[in-house]
């Protein structure tokens, strides 16, 4: 059946998302209209398409033993030089994240894997761009604030347009979700294997 590559994620909520996104995007970084703006939990990674259902059976098991937390997104960072990234930080939930991330690549479970550099979560406003076009992201977002409770996660995959899409939700606690409920957007049959981007 082959491979898919997919991501587990909290999403940022409107309009808190939308406008994230946009400043993404009028930095002039090329990959803003294809990631939604995020949190991540699991980077891309390639799976077996025919491990589909174990997967979910696993995020859903993650989620029914969470709780809902309140995540606080305020002023600018950068992993400059190691990395040509520019963020914007998490002031409150980081420790929740980093907890779940772990649940997500249990050693006993279908994501496991091994990270490149420890886990940071943040959420990118700039990638891979220019030097000037970075210090800009870095200047203009530094008093953006923003706080929500979060209730769950997603899992996205990543299609053939380079686009990652939401795939289902999975609410903490066995509750109700914590966005609108998403049907599936494509088969997986549908998806392709491209290299994925690395925020």
């Amino acid at each position: 059946m082959g491979t898919v590559t997919l991501g587990v994620s909290i999403a940022v909520p409107e309009p808190y998302g939308s406008f994230l996104q946009e400043r993404r995007a009028a930095f002039g970084d090329p990959a803003a209209h294809g990631i939604p703006t995020h949190v991540t939990l699991l980077p891309p990674t390639e799976a077996d398409s025919a491990a589909w259902p174990l997967i979910e059976r696993h995020l859903a098991a993650v989620a029914a033993a969470g709780r809902p937390f309140t995540m606080r997104l305020s002023g600018t960072d950068t992993f400059r030089p190691l990395s040509p990234v520019v963020f914007v930080r998490l002031a409150e939930g980081a420790a929740s994240c980093g907890l779940l991330q772990e649940r997500v690549r249990g050693a006993d479970g279908p994501l496991r894997r091994e990270l490149h550099f420890p886990y940071h979560p943040h959420v990118t406003v700039a990638h891979g761009i220019g030097e000037d076009a970075m210090d800009r992201a870095y200047a203009e977002l530094a008093d953006f604030d923003a706080a929500w409770t979060v209730g769950g996660f997603a899992l996205y995959t990543q299609g053939a347009d380079r686009v990652w899409r939401r795939q289902r939700e999975f609410a903490f606690g066995g509750g109700r979700p914590c966005f609108p409920a998403v049907p599936r957007q494509t088969e997986l049959s549908d998806l392709s294997r491209p290299a994925a981007p690395s925020v």
